[in-house]
């Protein structure tokens, strides 16, 4: 008995003791007799005490009744009734605190089904939060005491019941706790939940959607508790104004309808409220979320065509999102889903990859967000063009509405390309809304080409004037250009860090840029070309007048294409190097990009077949990958080749990879490293790694109407260690001449991009050797070879 009072419940008073020991007293035992070992006692002694252990188990497992109730209600009166105020604070702060570490799982690819925002701790936080309170004990008195409405008890409950259930497989699953969801098990989680592929999304996208729509609930409810709990005005402050639109009214900082019958008598507010809360910066009660719920049948076809109600949604569209993003409240209320019933299409919407981080409803809302986020404190891009080019956008809400809508039909049944498909579906919700036609064609404009630039500056050589040219015979106009670049800009960004990093972000200003120029200027005309040609010359023959003739000599060799892209600056980098090189294998530089995380590597060997693919092989071995690369050959056959990569995977010990870069380099330069083994054997464990996602079959694609003087070669793949190796090693075994190379993503499969000519000077344009070439490649990618 000792051990037990002690070791079970170490810290209860004297008189709960006491408590504990009514059973003995209610047997007539002595206390003095139980602590006696069972060898001391009596057969009946010994009776009596297995009995005593089995009623002090079964309290101690059960619970006591009035231990517990006493014990509660000293800790109130001690603790709770005093420091409440202190404890819901700290409660609060640990709260946001688990939130950052652990990030939002209601939009995380690998969401944390218990400490993540809105998780199952978040629906603890709420529980513990009123027990202090208002003294609730469970779920249902949430319900009771007011803070949740029956339709919202029963939404929570259903959220609950599927996070836990997802966990208690997951735990059944794993063999062990587990509460991050990881991608390895997400799809036998949704075979075990009984899902299967519907209306065009595979098993596991529809249980990602339904599990995001519950914990999404889950995070909206409790930041609305807790913002309406804590949530006081400061001392002293003056009242706040009253709102603009007469039927509503603010309590306790927050926005009410005056009375449901004022909704029913003028239907417009709605949308009048989500205006108000937009303008002010003001949350809706839960009282309002409720009505706006519970009269949703309102919002019929007239409502949609209403005039009034199309002005106040763009005037909630343009409003600057200041405190939080009042479309994620319409959204949250399925308010807009009714004012948008195409938008149902994509709600909760899982994409099964790792580019795309958020369910394509919220992704949309966050393109939104983050295009009235430009040139203010909540940029989270750092893109000063892009404050200046917003500032300037005088219909912001076209560009705002083709953000809303531009990825309306991700998934759409009847499939097809979700741009296209998106243009038509936009083009009809605007109709409908009275919208002007000038207006209707700029958005499907806007949404049939949202990836435009993107796709350009990724896929194609920008420093070729060819590029710009197309670019602005496409766009045709520069308001439209500007308006496009953001929208690029603010999709890219809300969609992840595979998407939008800044590498990217150069990328895309680059092209913008360059594109801008030829709209405002023209095409270059071929004097203008010549005089700054010459101006080089001049920069780089002033440089060294000692030796002017081996200047001279130097720049006849350079390549026509080498001497129109190159700046002179750099022009003069390149001679030093490759007057260094002598009898070496090679030299090279490695310098650190400025502005964004990579590394320029210019190597300046010798030119021989096959170049492309050692250097790209080198490189995978120490797993540096490439993202762009030039090849320049001048007439004096020095191949000058200057590859844009990412860093080390060790920024500790850079220097070392790089020596032994060289090393690789050197020895393969010279045959004495065989790179075909040697990366199987290098890169044998990370061929393990594996993105989300069906594997999807390589294709290939050649572009002769691009380029006038190259042939374009695009091969898309499921990414794995060495592809680059492989594809161009193909390419030197099809006798092909790379001139230009670019590394760009497609989801979750890399796209390789290739300027090629024949060992001749010649696109390839023959259809047999176009058939040839695609064989080889596909050949090359298959499993095993």
């Amino acid at each position: 008995l000792l051990f037990l009072f002690e070791k079970r419940v170490p810290p209860l008073a004297a008189d709960l003791v006491e408590e504990m020991l009514y059973p003995l007293w209610d047997m007539g035992i002595d206390v003095g007799h139980a602590t006696r070992s069972v060898s001391d006692c009596t057969d009946e002694a010994e009776n009596d005490l297995e009995t005593l252990t089995a009623m002090l188990d079964a309290r101690l497992i059960c619970g006591m009744t009035p231990v517990f109730t006493k014990m509660e209600k000293r800790l109130r009166g001690f603790v709770l009734d005093k420091k409440a105020n202190q404890i819901i604070s700290e409660l609060i702060r640990t709260n946001r605190e688990r939130h950052q570490r652990f990030g939002d799982s209601a939009n995380l690819l690998q969401p944390n089904l218990k400490e993540g925002h809105g998780g199952l701790r978040d629906y603890h936080t709420v529980l513990w939060i009123s027990k202090v309170s208002r003294g609730v004990k469970s779920l249902r008195d949430l319900e009771y005491l007011g803070f949740l409405s029956h339709n919202e008890f029963l939404l929570l409950e259903d959220a609950l019941s599927f996070i836990w259930r997802t966990r208690n497989h997951l735990h059944l699953l794993v063999g062990r706790k587990g509460d991050q969801l990881y991608f390895e098990h997400q799809e036998q989680l949704a075979q075990s939940a009984t899902y299967s592929m519907a209306n065009g999304q595979q098993a596991v996208e529809r249980f990602l959607g339904d599990l995001h729509g519950k914990m999404a609930w889950l995070k909206y409810l409790t930041e609305m508790f807790i913002y309406e709990q804590t949530e006081k005005p400061p001392k002293g402050s003056p009242a706040p104004k009253p709102p603009v639109h007469s039927g509503l009214v603010i309590e306790k900082g927050m926005i009410n309808f005056r009375s449901p019958r004022e909704i029913v008598a003028e239907p417009d507010l709605l949308i009048n409220i989500f205006l108000e809360s937009a303008r002010s910066s003001r949350p809706l009660t839960s009282e309002a979320r409720r009505l706006v719920m519970d009269f949703l049948h309102l919002v019929t076809a007239s409502y949609r065509r209403s005039p009034s109600v199309v002005n106040a949604f763009e005037r909630i569209l343009v409003t600057p999102s200041v405190r939080f993003n009042v479309l994620n409240e319409m959204l949250d209320t399925r308010f807009l889903l009714k004012l948008i019933p195409a938008f149902k299409q994509i709600q909760n919407r899982m994409l099964y990859n790792s580019y795309h981080i958020y369910p394509v409803d919220r992704h949309s809302l966050r393109v939104v967000r983050t295009l009235k986020s430009f040139g203010t404190p909540e940029d989270t891009t750092g893109c000063q063009l892009c404050g200046d080019l917003y500032r300037e956008v005088s219909d912001k809400k076209t560009l705002l509405w083709a953000a809303l809508l531009h990825d309306i039909a991700k998934g759409h049944p009847e499939g097809g390309h979700h741009a296209e498909k998106g243009a038509e579906i936009a083009a009809g919700v605007l109709q409908t809304r009275g919208m002007p036609g000038t207006k209707v064609r700029m958005v499907a404009f806007f949404i049939r080409e949202h990836l435009f630039l993107v796709h350009t500056a990724l896929r194609r050589d920008i420093q070729d004037e060819e590029t710009a040219i197309f670019c602005a015979r496409h766009i045709k106009s520069l308001t439209k250009l500007k308006m496009l670049y953001l929208l690029s800009v603010a999709d890219s960004a809300a969609t992840g860090p595979k998407a939008w990093n800044d590498w990217t972000a150069a990328l895309l200003q680059d092209l913008f840029l360059k594109t801008a120029n030829m709209l405002e200027k023209g095409e270059l005309a071929t004097g203008q070309a010549q005089r700054a040609l010459e101006k080089k010359k001049a920069i780089v023959l002033a440089s060294n007048k000692k030796n002017k003739k081996a200047l001279e000599a130097i720049f006849k060799a350079m390549s026509p294409r080498y001497l129109h892209y190159t700046p002179a600056k750099t022009m003069l980098a390149h001679i030093n190097l490759y007057q260094s090189l002598g009898d070496q294998p090679y030299v090279w530089d490695v310098a650190t990009a400025k502005t964004t995380p990579t590394r320029t590597i210019t190597i300046c060997t010798h030119d021989r077949p096959g170049l492309f693919s050692k250097i790209a092989g080198v490189l995978a071995l120490n797993r540096i990958d490439i993202l762009n690369a030039q090849i320049y050959t001048w007439r004096n056959n020095i191949a000058l080749d200057i590859f844009e990569v990412t860093a080390p995977p060790d920024p500790i010990f850079e220097k070392e990879q790089w020596k032994k870069t060289g090393d690789d380099f050197e020895k393969a330069l010279t045959d004495s490293l065989d790179l075909a083994p040697a990366l199987n054997e290098k890169l044998a464990p990370y061929q393990l790694e594996k993105s989300p996602g069906e594997t999807s079959t390589p294709h290939v694609q050649i572009d002769n109407s691009t380029s006038s003087y190259f042939t374009i070669i695009e091969i898309f793949a499921d990414d794995f260690p060495g592809l680059l190796f492989k594809v161009t090693d193909a390419l030197f075994r099809c006798q092909l001449d790379i001139w230009v190379a670019k590394i760009a993503t497609n989801v979750d499969q890399v796209v390789d991009i290739f300027y090629v000519r024949d060992l001749n000077g010649n696109k390839i344009t023959p259809p047999k050797e176009i058939a040839a070439i695609k064989q080889m490649l596909l050949k090359s990618l298959a499993i095993g070879n």
